[in-house]
């Protein structure tokens, strides 16, 4: 089964928009390096207080951390270019069985 990924950090999640609208090929150049790894969905989210989330949806953590440590040194220059003040904390999370999903194709 699936696992979603969410990593979280302090940064500017207007500045992450105006630099993906500018440098559309480098972002999709680091997008078509997560497909390759597995990537099933993928979404950026940002908060009025200075936090952006990657919420992301793998084949395993495997295939994740993989891509992370290969395409570090895209990422990293995008993480600096819109002010990332902490390391990212990411976390993988299982869908648990409560027999009350709603949406998402449930």
């Amino acid at each position: 089964m699936s696992v979603i990924m969410t990593l979280e950090l302090r940064g500017d999640p207007k500045g992450l928009e105006q630099f993906a609208n500018q440098n559309r090929d480098k972002m999709q150049a680091v997008l078509e390096a997560a497909k390759q790894h597995g990537l099933i969905a993928h979404r950026f989210y940002g908060s009025d207080d200075g936090q952006i989330m990657v919420v992301d949806e793998w084949p395993d953590p495997g295939s994740f951390q993989q891509f992370f440590e290969e395409a570090t040194p895209e990422i990293q220059p995008i993480m600096q270019e819109v002010g990332a003040s902490s390391e990212p904390r990411i976390t993988f999370w299982r869908k648990l069985e409560t027999h009350d999903d709603v949406g998402w194709e449930s």
